[in-house]
């Protein structure tokens, strides 16, 4: 029985060293965050969504990208209960700043920094990835190589902030260091009982890598309360823009 126990504790050590070495560290006590996102948690390795990590977010339609910053504002609603401050960058911005509080989030909370280039938006994502201070730091950009991908993994090993890469409309969906990449497609909301106006945000949740995990697809809605998984499935009527791969 000792023995078997031993080659259990190695098992789990090396399991922990495999995730160290991806940029997936075992959360320490009291650090987990829970995301509200139960099914897609349970996806991921150790059944947790993975901090202080990259994290890489796939568009390639104006309402591909508004779904998607939603959905990223709701998973920041999350991180940033705890007090901390997010750094919104990128150069072409599409999404509303006072629209982010039906997410639980205070605008004023959220820095948003707006540059011409996007070499800067990289280089600034990378910087700010460095900064303890901050709680995540959310990029819109196109194109990322995995060199690039690669230091920015770095530097949230350094220092623990958690990075949200959205890339617009890419040439390719190349190989990154991210440890995810996800699809994010906005669904038709419902309202109850046939009442008149908009229902709450739907998405469509494709997680298509996740590193020692278990990639699959999900739907949620946001409410009061917040992420909320639907167990009936909902067609997808947003037409897909077929995306070339790399």
């Amino acid at each position: 029985m000792e023995q078997i126990a031993t080659k259990t504790e190695i098992f789990n050590q090396l399991q922990q060293e495999i995730l160290r070495l991806q940029g997936l560290s075992k959360p320490t006590t009291g650090s987990a965050i829970r995301t509200g996102l139960g099914p897609v948690e349970a996806a991921c390795p150790g059944g947790v969504f993975p901090m202080a990590a990259v994290h890489e977010f796939l568009s390639y339609q104006k309402e591909h990208a508004a779904a998607t910053n939603g959905f990223i504002s709701g998973i920041l609603g999350r991180l940033m209960l705890s007090g901390g401050s997010c750094l919104w960058i990128g150069n072409k911005r599409t999404i509303f700043p006072a629209a982010m509080k039906i997410f639980g989030l205070e605008p004023d909370r959220i820095i948003f920094l707006d540059l011409e280039r996007e070499k800067d938006v990289l280089w600034a994502t990378e910087e700010a990835l460095k900064c303890e201070g901050l709680a995540a730091v959310v990029s819109e950009l196109s194109e990322l190589s995995f060199t690039e991908s690669r230091r920015l993994q770095l530097a949230v090993e350094q220092s623990h902030v958690t990075g949200f890469i959205h890339r617009y409309y890419p040439r390719k969906e190349n190989t990154v260091a991210c440890v995810s990449r996800w699809r994010i497609l906005p669904l038709a909301s419902e309202m109850d009982s046939n009442l008149p106006g908009i229902g709450f945000p739907r998405w469509n949740v494709e997680l298509r890598k996740i590193k020692n995990g278990r990639p699959g697809t999900w739907q949620f809605e946001w409410s009061d309360t917040g992420f909320r998984h639907l167990s009936t499935a909902i067609p997808v009527a947003i037409s897909q823009k077929v995306s070339q791969t790399g």
